[in-house]
């Protein structure tokens, strides 16, 4: 288990805090497994540190280089959606 630091505009940070918005979608620019901690850190409009922090377990990884479900021009044409499920 490993702890990561990631920042986070302000709305969303609320959203988070909140507990309406219950994923996150980041850049597969670190090895994110299950178990790891992830350090939300909020961020002001000028992407200012404002010292509030959230601290949240991964519970569930899904990396999309590994999903060959779509094509590359369908990719391009729509991008992504991720949902929030309850």
């Amino acid at each position: 288990m490993k702890e990561i630091i990631k920042k986070c505009d302000d709305w969303l940070f609320e959203k988070i805090l909140s507990g309406e918005k219950k994923f996150e979608i980041r850049l597969a620019d670190e090895e994110y497994r299950e178990g790891d901690i992830l350090i939300i850190k909020e961020v002001d409009k000028k992407h200012n540190l404002t010292g509030r922090e959230i601290r949240k377990k991964i519970t569930f990884v899904l990396k999309t280089k590994d999903l060959g479900y779509w094509d590359k021009e369908d990719v391009n044409k729509y991008g992504f959606v991720v949902l929030s499920l309850e």
